[in-house]
C-alpha cells in the first residue's frame, strides 16, 4: 500500500476537492453514462456542479464494462489529480446469475455453498466493472413483516455471525489488489436496523444497550474480523439518534471497539434525512452531525458538498477530520488497484465468458437445492413422475422467482417450475393451469384449474408472493397468502386429490388458512436463476430435501416478533399450572414451525448424547457427542444443532442459544457420530455493566434436527 502517495495527493488536494471525494452520486450525473450525463428531474434538485462531479469519488450503480470504462475515461480526463471513481452497486445474491435470496441461504446451513455464490456474484460484478458491492446485509431479524428480512439470513446472532464472515470472504477473496475478481464488501446496515418497530422500514429502533450488544452487533463485528472493506450506516435511530449522525454508535462502537478503520458510507439520501428526524434544523447541521461522527461518504444528497467548507472556515469542523475520510477512501482505491488500473477487472469481452455461465448456473442450482426447506409432507412427496400432474398457480410458469435485489437478474432467463418439471414429465402427464394471479383472479381462471385438477392424480400448487412484496419499502401488515389463492387452494382441495404446495416468497408467511389444506410443504423462498431445475430434483425426489429454517414461521400473525432465543418469564407456561401464565387464550405460545426446523424424504434418529464430563472449567472445554443414524431408505443430509441454556444468569438468559452446528451426509443405515467442543468463552454474555463473562453455576445442552425436537444433558461450569 503505498501510503505516502496518497499521503501527498491528499496535501495537494483543495478543501473543496477533498470535499468531492466525500460524495457519491448516481450513474446518470456522469459524462460517460449512457444518457451522456443529462440530469433530469429529481436528480438536478441534488444542486451539484460540474466540478463537483468531475471531483466526486465514487458512482452509484454503474455496472457493464463499456459504460463503466466510459465514465472512467471522461472522468480522468478532467479529474486534475487523475483520481479513479469508484463503481459501487448492490449486488446481493447475484449479479446476473441470481442466487436464492439471503434468507433462503441462510437455511441451508451451507457455509461453504454460500462463499461460493459471493464469490460467483463477485467475478461477474467485477468483470462488468463493479468495485464494491452493498452486501453483505446481516441485520438480525425477528419480524417477519418486515420487508427486508428476505435480504437476512435470520433470527441468530452465531448462524447470522458465520454468513456474515462466509460471504465477505466470498466477495473478497484473500488479496483484493492481486484478485481482480473480487470485489471489496460493504456490511450492512450498521446497526440493528433490522429490529425498525412495528416491522415497518425506515422506522424507529429503541432498545437497551445490552440486547444491542447481545444480539445485533455481533454480525457485523463477524464481517469486520474478517476483513470487510466498509461499512454502511442504518436509516433507523439507536438512542435516539439517526445512525447516520451518531457520534457514539460509529466513533466509539464501530471505530474505538471494534477497531474498525476502513471506510463508512451512508445509506440513500440519510444525511439529510437528519432534518426530517428531527435532530437537526438543516443541511449544514445535518452535514456536520454526520462527518463528527464518521461518515465518510455521502451517497445521495449533498450536504457535505454544499456546507463542510464553511463548516471549516467558522471552525466548527476541523479539516483533519475530512482528510482522515478521504485518506481511508483514496486507500481503498489504492487497494483495488484503480491507481494503477482504472479499469480494473471490467472486460467487455470476458463478460460474455463469465457472466451466466454453466459452472455458475451450477452453483445458483445446488444453493437453491439446499436453501429449500420442507415444512410438510404426509405421503405426498416425492412425486411420481408416471403419475397424471396439475402443476397450478401464478407461480407455475412464472420467472418472478428472482426475488428482489436482483439488479440485472433476468425472469427471461430463470428456469421456472413448469420447465424445470417438464423435463421429468411427459407433456402428457403434466398439465397446467395459472388459475389466479397473485391478488386478483377471474372466475374463468378459476375453472380452468378445477377442470385440470379433476383430470389429474395429484395436485402441484405454486402460489405465494410476488417479488415486489418483500425488500426494501415493502413491508406488510398482513403476511398471510391473498385471499385469492387461498381460495384456489381450497377448490384444490375440494377436488379430493392430494396438494402439494410450492411456496415462493421473501418472508416466513402467517400460514392461518393453508397449513392444514395442504398435504405437503416446500418451502422455496426465492430460489434464483436456476430454481425451476432445483425445485423440479426436489419434488420428484432426485435430490433430497435438507433446508432447515433461519427464521421461525409463526403459529399465526399476531404472535410477531416471535422467535427461538427469548426469555422465560416469572410466569412460565407449563403442562403443571395453565391459569394466570404467560399464554395466549387462542392460540399456541410456539411458533408453526420453528427455527432450525425442515423436514428431510428420510428419517433420522439421535441417539447416546454424551458429555465428557459433568463440570467445565476455564481451561478445560467440553467434548458433546451424539450419535445419528439415517433409519430411512434414502441417503440425506442433516444438520446436527447444539444449544445452551445458561440456567441461572446475573440477568435473564435465552432458554436456549444455538452454539455450533454441523452438516453431515448419511447413507440409509448409516450412523455417525458428531462431535462438538464446547467452550468456557461460548458461554460469555453482556451482563448489566456490559462486561462480557461467564457465570459458574448449571448449563443445559440440547441437541437436535431443531430448537424444538432436542435430547438434553447438564454440566456445571466452574470458575
Amino acid at each position: 500500500m503505498n501510503n505516502n502517495r496518497i499521503a501527498s495527493l491528499v496535501e495537494k488536494m483543495t478543501l473543496h476537492e477533498k470535499i468531492a471525494q466525500l460524495i457519491q452520486l448516481a450513474t446518470p450525473f456522469y459524462k460517460g453514462a449512457t444518457n451522456g450525463g443529462q440530469i433530469t428531474g429529481p436528480m438536478a434538485e441534488l444542486g451539484v456542479n460540474d466540478e463537483d462531479i468531475v471531483n466526486s469519488g465514487s458512482v452509484l450503480g454503474a455496472s457493464g464494462a463499456k459504460e463503466v470504462k466510459s465514465i472512467q475515461e471522461m472522468h480522468l480526463k478532467e479529474n486534475r489529480h487523475g483520481i479513479p471513481l469508484l463503481m459501487m452497486a448492490d449486488i446481493v445474491h447475484g449479479y446476473k446469475t441470481i442466487f436464492p435470496v439471503p434468507l433462503a441461504i441462510g437455511c441451508s446451513w451451507d457455509l461453504e455453498a454460500a462463499e461460493k455464490s459471493a464469490e460467483v456474484a463477485a467475478r461477474e460484478a467485477s468483470v462488468s466493472g463493479v468495485h464494491v458491492t452493498f452486501a453483505p446485509m446481516v441485520d438480525l431479524v425477528r419480524d417477519p413483516r418486515w420487508g427486508r428480512v428476505m435480504e437476512s439470513t435470520g433470527e441468530d446472532p452465531y448462524l447470522n455471525s458465520e454468513f456474515a464472515r462466509a460471504f465477505v470472504r466470498g466477495f473478497q477473496g484473500d488479496n483484493l489488489t492481486e484478485d481482480k475478481d473480487r470485489v471489496a464488501a460493504c456490511v450492512k446496515h450498521f446497526a440493528a436496523y433490522g429490529a425498525a418497530e412495528a416491522g415497518r422500514d425506515y422506522n424507529t429502533v429503541d432498545m437497551s444497550e445490552r440486547q444491542l450488544r447481545e444480539s445485533y452487533l455481533p454480525a457485523y463485528k463477524a464481517a469486520l474480523d474478517e476483513g470487510c472493506e466498509m461499512v454502511m450506516t442504518s436509516f433507523n435511530s439507536i438512542e435516539g439518534i439517526p445512525a447516520t449522525g451518531n457520534k457514539w454508535l460509529m466513533r466509539d462502537i464501530l471505530r474505538e471497539e471494534m477497531g474498525f478503520n476502513g471506510v463508512l458510507i451512508s445509506d440513500w439520501g440519510a444525511v439529510k434525512e437528519q432534518i426530517p428526524h428531527g435532530v437537526v434544523r438543516n443541511e449544514k447541521e445535518a452535514a456536520e452531525k454526520s462527518i463528527q461522527a464518521g461518515v465518510d461518504i455521502e451517497m445521495m444528497t449533498a450536504c457535505y458538498i454544499k456546507n463542510l467548507e464553511t463548516l471549516v472556515k467558522e471552525g466548527k469542523v476541523e479539516e483533519q477530520i475530512i482528510d482522515e475520510g478521504v485518506y481511508r477512501i483514496l486507500e481503498l482505491k489504492e487497494k483495488l488497484g484503480l491507481f494503477e488500473n482504472p479499469h480494473r477487472g471490467a472486460d467487455e469481452e470476458r463478460e460474455k465468458e463469465v457472466i451466466l455461465s454453466e459452472s455458475h448456473r451450477k452453483a445458483a442450482y445446488d444453493l437453491a437445492v439446499k436453501s429449500t426447506v420442507l415444512l410438510k409432507n404426509e405421503g405426498a412427496l416425492p412425486l411420481n413422475n408416471q403419475k397424471k400432474i396439475a402443476l397450478i398457480g401464478p407461480f407455475a410458469k412464472s420467472g418472478d422467482i428472482l426475488g428482489a435485489w436482483s439488479w440485472m437478474g433476468s425472469h427471461e432467463e430463470a428456469v421456472s417450475l413448469y420447465e424445470g418439471m417438464h423435463k421429468k414429465v411427459s407433456a402428457e402427464n403434466l398439465l397446467t393451469a395459472k388459475g389466479c394471479d397473485i391478488e386478483t383472479g377471474s372466475e374463468e381462471m378459476m375453472n380452468e384449474a378445477i377442470a385440470i385438477g379433476k383430470e389429474a392424480d395429484i395436485i402441484v400448487l405454486a402460489i405465494g408472493e410476488e417479488s415486489g412484496m418483500s425488500g426494501e419499502a415493502r413491508c406488510r401488515a398482513d403476511i398471510r397468502l391473498p385471499e385469492i389463492q387461498l381460495e384456489l387452494l381450497s377448490k384444490m382441495k375440494q377436488l379430493g386429490k392430494q396438494v402439494v404446495v410450492v411456496l415462493f416468497n421473501g418472508r416466513p408467511l402467517d400460514l392461518t388458512g393453508m397449513e392444514g389444506q395442504a398435504d405437503a410443504i416446500l418451502e422455496a423462498w426465492f430460489p434464483g436463476t436456476e430454481g425451476g431445475n432445483a425445485l423440479a430434483d426436489l419434488l420428484f425426489g432426485d435430490v433430497n430435501p435438507s433446508g432447515k429454517l433461519s427464521m421461525s414461521f409463526p403459529y399465526t400473525l399476531g404472535q410477531v416478533p416471535i422467535y427461538y432465543n427469548n426469555y422465560n418469564t416469572g410466569r412460565p407456561k407449563n403442562a403443571a399450572v395453565d391459569e394466570y401464565v404467560s399464554k395466549y387464550l387462542d392460540i399456541p405460545n410456539e411458533p408453526l414451525y420453528p427455527f432450525g426446523y425442515g423436514l428431510s424424504y428420510t428419517n433420522y434418529k439421535y441417539s447416546d448424547l454424551s458429555v465428557s464430563s459433568s463440570v467445565m472449567t476455564l481451561d478445560q472445554p467440553l467434548i458433546v457427542t451424539v450419535n445419528v443414524t439415517n433409519t430411512g431408505e434414502l441417503a440425506g443430509d442433516e444438520v446436527v444443532q447444539l444449544y445452551v441454556r445458561d440456567m441461572v444468569g446475573e440477568v435473564i438468559r435465552p432458554l436456549k442459544e444455538l452454539k455450533a452446528f454441523e452438516k453431515v451426509t448419511l447413507t440409509p443405515g448409516e450412523t455417525k457420530t458428531i462431535e462438538f467442543t464446547l467452550s468456557e468463552e461460548q458461554l460469555r454474555y453482556h451482563h448489566r455493566d456490559l462486561s462480557y463473562t461467564s457465570d459458574a453455576g448449571e448449563f443445559t445442552i440440547f441437541v437436535g434436527p431443531n430448537s424444538r425436537d432436542v435430547s438434553s444433558a447438564t454440566f456445571e461450569l466452574t470458575k
